[in-house]
């Protein structure tokens, strides 16, 4: 058999080497949980930069030869990950480049560029964001660090497993948000590596649900691209990497429709007073959607009652103003945009 792309030690030492970078995010208990069930919400958004994303980032950029550091870096990304890629940058005195959709927020392009690093605008798919950033990095000589199929930026993701397994090791269920993948196919491999009983769902919009579609097919595909309120959660393809490590450890991916994850936007202000952004929100519109029970990932068992606290991962609060004051005020009724 093969050695795992990212195994438990990997995440170990991710952990030691990110320590002076990402903050140990707490783990907020919402009063009344869901349905009388607890529920407590792994807040990322309090994390450095706002997003989990300096995790995997960190643990990328530490383990790059000096000389590499000193040309330079770029990434691709919707925000989260550009933006975690110039702190830890600037932290470690690297240049950064960001290569961002036409379409990304505000609020994310200004967070990158004021922690110095310089934006460039291509596309609005991760596929034209990543041959953009490799025509640059060629001409540059920089080195990619790629947003979430690595097995450095996955194991860095994983650390946050390791911490909601500390806080709450009686924990029954985990929903994490998806994307490409390297959020999900850490956590998981964390997860499953010390607790395999523990359910592991990882949730995506449904209007891009290219981990539904890959794992149906065995293997990954590509979606069409589609506009979405979860700007973090849009690539059309997840990874190779993540995608080997969410078959194998992944228990189901559930989709979520905008209405759903505006309303939990509004749901997670509400109930713990806590700003998350859509992609964010995501996990809580999955468990309030299911409520106290699990099904398997094919779909074909019956629902079954889970035991135990459930966890959701709010991956990121780094949400426009404006719009999250509409969508606590206004909830899935809203405007767009």
């Amino acid at each position: 058999m093969s050695e795992p792309l990212v195994n438990l030690d990997d995440i170990r030492q991710a952990a030691g080497r990110i320590r002076p970078f990402a903050r140990v995010t707490p783990l907020v208990t919402v009063e009344g949980g869901i349905g009388g069930r607890p529920l407590a919400l792994k807040c990322e958004n309090l994390q450095r930069s706002g997003a989990f994303k300096i995790r995997g980032a960190a643990n990328m950029l530490l383990q790059l030869r000096p000389e590499e550091r000193a040309r330079g870096v770029i990434t691709f990304s919707s925000g989260n990950h550009g933006i975690a890629m110039s702190l830890a940058a600037s932290l470690a005195g690297c240049p950064a480049i960001v290569v961002m959709p036409t379409t990304a927020p505000a609020v994310k392009v200004d967070i990158a560029r004021r922690l110095g690093a310089e934006i460039i605008f291509e596309g609005t798919t991760t596929i034209e964001r990543k041959a953009r950033a490799e025509a640059e990095a060629a001409a540059r000589g920089l080195t990619i660090m790629p947003p979430f199929d690595h097995p450095w930026i996955i194991a860095g993701q994983g650390t946050i497993g390791l911490e909601i397994l500390e806080r709450l090791p009686d924990v029954a269920a985990v929903y994490v948000p998806t994307s490409g993948g390297g959020l999900l196919s850490g956590v998981a491999t964390a997860i499953k590596s010390l607790a395999p009983h523990i359910r592991v769902i990882g949730v995506e919009p449904a209007c891009t649900p290219r981990m539904t579609r890959s794992l149906d097919a065995g293997h990954p595909v590509t979606v069409p691209g589609a506009a979405g309120v979860a700007d973090g959660l849009l690539a059309v393809r997840p990874g190779d990497v993540t995608f080997a490590l969410i078959r194998a450890h992944v228990d189901e991916i559930v989709t979520v429709q905008d209405d759903a994850i505006i309303d939990a936007v509004r749901w997670v202000f509400d109930r713990a007073r806590l700003a998350a952004e859509p992609s964010g929100a995501a996990p809580v519109a999955a468990a309030l959607a299911r409520g106290t029970t699990s099904w398997s990932r094919d779909g074909a068992s019956a629902a079954r009652d889970v035991s135990g606290p459930i966890a959701a991962l709010i991956s990121g609060g780094n949400v426009d103003t404006a719009a999250f004051c509409r969508y606590i005020t206004e909830g899935a009724g809203a405007p767009r945009g």
